[in-house]
C-alpha cells in the first residue's frame, strides 16, 4: 500500500511560504562563521591591550565596557542607512562585505601594525571605534539574511542550525588554533608576536568565509525583498519613531529582549579568554585540552541543534525555548554542584570523574544550541509580527533595535570578567595558565562559568510567560501578511492597467 507524501508547511497551514534553497541557507550563514572570527580575537583583546599598549587591566575592562555601549548607540544609526538605502543589486552584500573590510584593517591596526609603537589608550580606543562601525554594520546585515530568506516555519529554524553550528563550531577551531598552534610557539604566554601572528591568520580566514556568504544571498538580495506592506511600498520611509514604537509597543520584542539580553551577558563573560584561563588553564590544569574539549562538544552539539530545529518547527520558537532552557538550568546546576564536591585538579587524573564532568558539560552544552536555534527563530518571528502589526518590513530595525539593549547590557561583560579577576588578585597583570589554582579562583571560576547563565536562563524563563508568539499564531500572522500582499499586488495591477 502506498504512503501518502507527508504535507509541506505551505499546505498544512494554508499559507503559501518563502522557501530557500538549503545551499543558499549554509552560505548565507557563514557571514556568522566570519564574525565569530574576530568574536575571537576580541575575546584576546585584554591581553593586546595589556601587551601591546600597556593598559593596566582595569583600565581594560572600563575601555571594552565604554566602546560596547558606543556600539549599542551606533546600531540604530546604521540600521536607519541600511533600511532607507536601495541598490539595484539589493543591499545585504554591499553592506557585509564593507563591514568586513573596515573592522579587518582596524583588526590588523590595533594587532598588528600598532602595538609596541609607543601608541598608548587614545589610539587604541579610537581605531577600536573604527572596529565598533564596520562589525555593527556586517553583524546587522549579516543577521537580516534569515528572515529575507524563508519565513517557512519548518524551514526558518534551520537558518538558526546553520548559524549556531558556525557560531560554536569557528570560535571552537580557531581558539584551538590560538591556543594549540600559536601560543605553544611563544612559550605558552599570549606575547604581541603570538597575538599578530593569530590576527593575520583569522583575518585572511574571515574573508573566504565573507565571500561565500555573500554568493549565498544572490538570489534574494533584490529591492522587492524588503517592501512594506503600505501604499507606497518601495518608498523607505522608516525613521527613529519606528523604532522607538517597535520598542515600546511590540510586547514580544519586549519579552525577546529581555530573554536575549540575560544570555547574552553570561555569554559575554563566559567567553572571555581570562575566564577560560582560570577554568581551564588554572583549576583543570590542561589549557589546550580545554579547547580541543570544547571542539569536541560542538559535535554532539550540532545533533541537538538539527533535533532542536525539528521541535521548533513543530512546536513553536516560545515551547522550544522555555523546555530546553528549563534542560539548560538544570544540568547547569548539577554542573556546579560537582566542582564544588570535587577537587577540580584531580578531575582529569581521574577516569570517572573526567566522564561525569565532561557528559554533563556535553550534554548541557547541546541543550544550549536548541535554545540558541530557538532564539534566532523568535527573532525572525518579531520581524514577521512588526509588519503584520505596523506594515513595514524592517528587519535591519529590529536587529539594531535589539543590540542598542543587548550591546549596552553585555558591555558590562568584559568589565565584570576583568573586575572579577581584580577582585581575587589580578590587577595588574592577567592570568596565566602557569599559575596555581586558589580557593577565590574557584569560586570565581564557577559564579562566571556557571553562575550567570543559571541566572540567565532563569530571566528568560519569567520573560516566557507572556510572550504571544506561539506556533498558532505566527500562522495566523503569515496568513494575514499574505492577504495584504495579495491585495496590494492587485491594486498595483489594477493602476497599471489604467
Amino acid at each position: 500500500m502506498a504512503r501518502n507524501p507527508k504535507q509541506t508547511a505551505s499546505e498544512a497551514d494554508g499559507v503559501s511560504y518563502r522557501r530557500a534553497r538549503t545551499w543558499e541557507i549554509a552560505l548565507s550563514q557563514m557571514n556568522n562563521g566570519s564574525a565569530m572570527i574576530f568574536y575571537t580575537l576580541v575575546g584576546l583583546m585584554s591581553y593586546v591591550q595589556n601587551a601591546g599598549y600597556g593598559i593596566a587591566v582595569a583600565a581594560a575592562g572600563i575601555i571594552l565596557t565604554v566602546t560596547r555601549v558606543f556600539d549599542g548607540l551606533i546600531d540604530p544609526v546604521l540600521a536607519l542607512i541600511i533600511e532607507r538605502v536601495t541598490f539595484p543589486f539589493g543591499k545585504l552584500r554591499f553592506f557585509m562585505l564593507g563591514g568586513w573590510l573596515i573592522r579587518s584593517l582596524a583588526i590588523l591596526m590595533l594587532f598588528v601594525w600598532a602595538p609596541d609603537t609607543g601608541l598608548g589608550a587614545v589610539f587604541f580606543i579610537a581605531i577600536y571605534l573604527v572596529y565598533i562601525v564596520g562589525s555593527s554594520m556586517n553583524d546587522i546585515a549579516g543577521q537580516m539574511t534569515g528572515p529575507v530568506l524563508t519565513n517557512d516555519p519548518r524551514q526558518r529554524p534551520t537558518v538558526q542550525v546553520w548559524s549556531t553550528v558556525y557560531a560554536y563550531f569557528v570560535p571552537a577551531i580557531f581558539s584551538i588554533v590560538s591556543t594549540v598552534v600559536f601560543l605553544p610557539r611563544h612559550g605558552n604566554r599570549f606575547t604581541v608576536e603570538m597575538l599578530s601572528e593569530t590576527a593575520i591568520t583569522f583575518v585572511a580566514c574571515s574573508l573566504v568565509f565573507q565571500i561565500l556568504a555573500c554568493i549565498g544571498v544572490t538570489r534574494i538580495d533584490k529591492p522587492e525583498n524588503f517592501a512594506h506592506l503600505t501604499d507606497a511600498r518601495a518608498k523607505a520611509d522608516v525613521s527613529m519613531r519606528d523604532m522607538w514604537n517597535l520598542l515600546t509597543k511590540n510586547g514580544p520584542f519586549q519579552r525577546y529582549l529581555i530573554s536575549g539580553a540575560s544570555d547574552k551577558l553570561a555569554q559575554v563573560v563566559k567567553s572571555q579568554a581570562v575566564i577560560a584561563t582560570l577554568m581551564w588553564g588554572i583549576l583543570l590544569g590542561n589549557m589546550q585540552l580545554g579547547s580541543v574539549l570544547g571542539l569536541i562538544a560542538i559535535l554532539p552539539g550540532i545533533v541537538f541543534a538539527i533535533f532542536g530545529a525539528r521541535y521548533t518547527g513543530k512546536y513553536g520558537s516560545k515551547a522550544a525555548t522555555v523546555t530546553w532552557t528549563w534542560i539548560c538550568l538544570v544540568l547547569a546546576v548539577v554542573l556546579t554542584v560537582f566542582c564544588l564536591s570535587v577537587d577540580m585538579g584531580s578531575i582529569l587524573a581521574s577516569l570517572p570523574l573526567t566522564i561525569a564532568f565532561f557528559l554533563v558539560y556535553l550534554l548541557l552544552n547541546g541543550a544550549s544550541m536548541v535554545v540558541t536555534v530557538a532564539s534566532g527563530t523568535m527573532r525572525a518571528d518579531v520581524i514577521d509580527y512588526e509588519l503584520d502589526r505596523t506594515g513595514k518590513y524592517l528587519p535591519a530595525t529590529v536587529t539594531a533595535t535589539y543590540n542598542i539593549v543587548d550591546q549596552i547590557i553585555s558591555s558590562l561583560g568584559a568589565t565584570l570578567a576583568l573586575g572579577a579577576v581584580a577582585l581575587i588578585g589580578f590587577t595588574t597583570v592577567m592570568p596565566q595558565p602557569t599559575d596555581s589554582p586558589t580557593t577565590p579562583i574557584l569560586v570565581m571560576s564557577l559564579v562566571l562559568f556557571f553562575g550567570l547563565p543559571i541566572l540567565g536562563w532563569a530571566c528568560t524563563l519569567v520573560a516566557m510567560r507572556g510572550y504571544k508568539l506561539t506556533r498558532t499564531e505566527m500562522i495566523d500572522v503569515q496568513k494575514r501578511v499574505a492577504e495584504r500582499k495579495g491585495s496590494l499586488a492587485s491594486t498595483e495591477l489594477a493602476d497599471v492597467a489604467v
